[in-house]
């Protein structure tokens, strides 16, 4: 079957981006790894011993990350629809995080205790509609955001992936009201066309 034209420049970006080669090289999943580095070495998100659930994690770069930074001392929980080859220092559920069975068992995970970090690298599946795709891609991050107010300890941390357009504003206040500090940051791994960001919100107030 011939490839589209818009496949075969995909294809011939993957080839020659060099986070991508520098993720087959270093042993990442995906290049989204270096989104998460840049952003914890911005942020300081990670620290041994934490414990730690990544939204829609497949394929894995991020939740390999944070098993690297938690260590042998620090749990992370990896849930998706999609299935996700085992990662040493990961616990996976599959499953969407927003039914009622699925949160249930990633509440029962955490035995009681609450997660010091929740990550969400997110996106919904792209139709090439702005006006079917930003409301989907904001809906994800108030789902993200609705979990980590289950899921999160006092003082905890979210980190979000978004896309600037329709509704940003709006979520980014709803933030504002749970954390004392939200920023907005743009990895360097990070497409520069790309509309993406990422909220990163510390300092989570219960209640």
């Amino acid at each position: 079957m011939k490839r589209s034209k818009s496949s075969q420049r995909w294809l011939a970006r993957q080839a020659s981006d060099p986070y991508v080669l520098r993720s087959k090289a270093e042993g990442y999943r995906s290049r989204a790894a270096y989104k998460l580095l840049d952003l914890d070495r911005k942020d300081r998100l990670l620290r041994p011993g934490m414990t730690v659930v990544d939204l829609g994690a497949a394929p894995g770069g991020w939740s390999q990350v944070a098993a690297q930074a938690v260590g042998r001392r620090g749990r992370v929980l990896a849930l998706d629809l999609l299935d996700m080859a085992p990662i040493e220092g990961v616990d996976v559920i599959g499953g969407d995080f927003g039914d009622d069975d699925v949160l249930a068992r990633a509440l029962d995970w955490l035995g009681g205790r609450a997660a010091d970090l929740v990550l969400s690298d997110m996106a919904p599946n792209v139709s090439g509609m702005k006006a079917v795709d930003q409301p989907r891609s904001m809906l994800l991050v108030e789902l993200a955001l609705d979990f980590a107010a289950r899921a999160l300890l006092p003082g905890g941390a979210l980190v979000v992936k978004a896309f600037q357009g329709e509704g940003f504003d709006s979520v980014l206040r709803q933030f504002r009201e749970r954390f004392d500090k939200v920023a907005c940051r743009k990895p360097e791994a990070s497409r520069s066309q790309s509309r993406e960001t990422y909220f990163v919100a510390k300092g989570f107030r219960v209640g």
